[in-house]
């Protein structure tokens, strides 16, 4: 048996795409399938020795990401794809035939690539949270600006017109929250998991408040800082290497958390909560944006992982039971020790924490599209990109956003802005018909 027979004998030699093997043998697509125009390149043996040795997911995403195998071709069908359960596999037949052709020393296994993240520690301890935030936010800021464009805002932009361009989208994104936030001179915003700098900047420059902005990552702190300097708001916003739950000064009149609560663990997110509570003023507001699951995955008990990198992201496929914790692909690749809230879960827990819940908003499709720029961005840039950060990382970071982008299209995730204050006496202070609409 050759490696491209064994490929198509997983499937039920029903296969959905063709193979080529690094032994010269080709398996052609037996059925009709949107993934028949993609190639399943197995370059190397080592291929196969990681799927062997660690089955499933893990094994399929390091094959990938140490460039063992490759894929040719647009990645949307594959994220469509029932794939085989790992016990096909790993069938006796099958992998009896299978080493017959590659030899016993394929079962020795191989080192992972360097890139996987090695995060050491209590989980969502200080130390541990900062290990996960560097291995994805410490990479390269040119590498950044290449995917994000100018406007270095690596979270859901939010798109009015056919024809905006993603840096418009961007800058309508954090306006809107300073709109929700009813921001005014002279205030305090406390901007958490502050990234680049951009809803920081925005607020200061266009809102006359004065900002301090924490992250973990000292590569974003290096350029938000300079880019304060820049846009001439250096002397309101200050932006610091440091943990939200060491921000111990006087309460703030408001608080952004843009994309950051994604990486708050279900056990740390009452904390999480107490903690924006306790850093407002009453009458205080916070914005949480941050991307979540559907209601489904939270109340289905089974433990089960997806068995490969690509469940991760088949929505059409009906993939249901995946833990609240990323996949193997993207907690060694991506986002280590990452965690989504279903949203409903998100406005109990804010509510238990003594917060009134006073508007909501889904932006699901933007956030698809805001990814689909993303990826058109790194397409064109691509070889720029392999320079900068090496091929391993920029292959990972196609993969995950191209599948997270199907994810929002079919919504196996969600985003969602989460308007909250700080009562006091039992009033909101807001304005009884807010309009939150930017003018642009």
């Amino acid at each position: 048996m050759d490696v491209a027979t064994f490929v198509a004998s997983v499937f039920n030699n029903r296969l959905p795409f063709r193979v080529e093997a690094y032994d010269g043998s080709v398996a052609e697509a037996t059925v009709v399938s949107s993934a028949n125009d993609v190639t399943l390149k197995i370059l190397r043996r080592d291929a196969i020795t990681r799927v062997l040795t660690h089955p499933g997911e893990l094994g399929v995403a390091r094959a990938y990401v140490a460039g063992d195998l490759d894929i040719e071709g647009d990645l949307d069908p594959l994220f469509e794809l029932e794939l085989p359960p790992i016990r096909q596999l790993l069938s006796p037949n099958n992998v009896r035939s299978l080493l017959n052709v590659i030899g016993t020393s394929a079962l020795r296994p191989i080192t992972p690539p360097m890139i996987e993240a090695r995060v050491r520690g209590a989980l969502h301890g200080r130390s541990r949270d900062r290990q996960a935030v560097s291995h994805h936010y410490d990479v390269s800021n040119r590498f950044y600006e290449m995917v994000l464009g100018s406007s270095m805002t690596y979270s859901c932009a939010v798109f009015k017109h056919e024809d905006d361009t993603l840096e418009t989208a961007q800058r309508r994104k954090v306006d809107l929250v300073a709109r929700k936030l009813n921001l005014s001179p002279g205030e305090r915003l406390l901007d958490v998991g502050c990234g680049w700098g951009a809803m920081a900047i925005h607020a200061a420059r266009h809102y006359g408040v004065r900002v301090v902005g924490v992250t973990l990552s000292e590569q974003q702190r290096v350029y938000a800082t300079q880019r304060a300097k820049e846009e001439g708001v250096e002397d309101l916003v200050e932006f610091r290497l440091q943990d939200y739950r060491d921000v111990r000064e006087a309460p703030f009149d408001a608080i952004s958390s843009i994309g950051m609560s994604e990486h708050v663990g279900r056990k740390a997110l009452p904390d999480y909560c107490q903690v924006m509570f306790d850093r407002l003023k009453p009458g205080g507001r916070l914005l949480n944006h941050a991307i979540g699951r559907p209601v489904s995955f939270e109340e289905d008990p089974r433990p089960t992982r997806v068995e490969t990198f690509l469940r991760q992201f088949q929505v059409a496929a009906g993939m249901r039971g995946p833990s609240r914790t990323a996949s193997p692909f993207i907690e060694r690749y991506v986002f280590p020790d990452g965690e989504l809230h279903e949203v409903g879960n998100l406005v109990s827990m804010l509510q238990t924490h003594g917060f009134e819940v006073r508007h909501l908003e889904s932006l699901r499709e933007h956030y698809a599209r805001t990814l689909r720029e993303w990826v058109a961005n790194l397409d064109k840039r691509f070889d720029e990109a392999v320079e900068d950060v090496g091929i391993e990382r920029a292959r990972v970071w196609k993969l995950y956003m191209a599948g997270s982008a199907v994810g929002f299209e079919r919504r196996h995730l969600e985003i969602h802005q989460v308007l909250c204050v700080k009562p006091e006496h039992g009033r909101s202070a807001m304005a009884l018909r807010p309009d939150f609409e930017p003018d642009f």
